[in-house]
């Protein structure tokens, strides 16, 4: 009850659980960037880049690496849920709460707090200090990234509309599986919707997701009512190329079927998203099992056939691209790629 409260609490316009600022990045909109990742998804991806953003409350997790052995973390816990023996420090899931003693009181910076809950003013602020790059470079901006960012969709609306106030380019990362109410809040402050389409198939989106598409199409309907009507925001969707679940020809097929049926023109850009497997130890720090653990990289030239795919497949061929670190960082073909390399701490917009 008491995590529900606090859930409660911070979804309105006061307060947010923020995982991460990002600061420089070139991969969540155009132009250099500020992404706000934001706690909190309503899917379960198997692949997902970046497992700490799923819960929309705060959690531990142990650096290995920095740990000093002094056990000060065990003694600071208030519930009993950090333990130490031979091979480490240990966190019961089930006991913790999150409430952050540990990583307060660690000498070493070994136990980190993963979401911190910030003041709507003070991140406005925080994001105003990056005004001079953002507004410096091509259609820079800030993101809002997560998670889900929609599952605190009246702080991010809120924060969307003082983030235009003070003349920035706005953007939404979203798997759109979210109740549309939410996403009508934040719509008004956006210039841009990146929105993942992941499966075209609602049975094999439900086994690799836990979630049907339906919601989510329902809502890209829905954003795409909105531009029309509106003449903005402008919209992106982004296909994670997933070994075994998203990566055959027949889903981008599919999937292209979807952009040219539905969205009657409104997207502007379609880009595939290499699989990044940079985030093994992610799942370790946090207790998880990760099914795509011993999973490689893709090759350029399936991630090239792919985008191929695609270009056949839609009228407007040029909005396709492909990013991602590959297997032997082959060349892309066409100059069509954008290559970006992965980041070891979040990677978002593709998973």
């Amino acid at each position: 009850m008491k995590r529900l409260q606090n859930l409660n609490t911070n979804i309105g316009t006061t307060t947010a659980t923020v995982l991460n600022i990002q600061r420089m990045s070139t991969e969540d909109g155009p132009g250099l960037r500020t992404t706000v990742f934001f706690k909190g998804c309503g899917l379960r991806c198997a692949w997902c880049h970046n497992p700490e953003s799923i819960s929309p409350y705060p959690e531990v997790q142990w650096l290995e690496a920095r740990c000093i052995g002094c056990g000060t973390c065990v003694k600071a816990c208030p519930l009993g849920a950090v333990a130490a023996d031979g091979r480490g420090i240990h966190i019961d899931r089930s006991l913790c709460d999150g409430c952050g003693a540990c990583a307060r009181e660690c000498p070493a910076t070994a136990m980190e707090l993963l979401g911190e809950e910030w003041s709507m003013d003070r991140l406005v602020a925080e994001v105003v200090k990056d005004r001079s790059y953002i507004l410096n470079s091509d259609g820079g901006g800030i993101t809002a990234s997560g998670g889900d960012p929609l599952v605190q969709a009246p702080f991010v609306a809120e924060f969307f509309r003082r983030c235009r106030e003070e003349g920035f380019h706005t953007a939404l990362d979203t798997c759109g599986f979210i109740g549309t109410p939410s996403l009508e809040r934040v719509m008004p402050h956006t210039d841009l919707v990146l929105f993942d389409l992941k499966l075209s198939d609602g049975a094999g989106h439900k086994l690799h997701t836990g979630h049907s598409n339906s919601k989510i199409l329902e809502n890209l309907v829905h954003v795409r009512d909105y531009i029309e009507s509106h003449e903005r925001p402008e919209l992106w969707i982004r296909t994670p190329v997933i070994p075994g679940a998203t990566d055959t020809e027949e889903n981008i097929a599919a999937l292209a079927h979807v952009i040219e049926g539905l969205l009657n023109g409104a997207v502007s850009r379609w880009e595939l998203c290499a699989f990044n497997n940079l985030c093994r130890d992610k799942y370790r720090r946090l207790g998880i099992e990760w099914e795509y653990r011993d999973a490689q990289l893709l090759d350029a030239a399936l991630m090239e056939r792919l985008a191929n795919v695609a270009r056949d497949s839609v009228t407007r061929p040029e909005i396709v691209r492909w990013s991602g670190a590959t297997a032997g960082e082959q060349a892309a073909g066409d100059g069509q790629r954008e290559k970006k390399t992965a980041a070891t701490h979040l990677v978002k917009g593709c998973g």
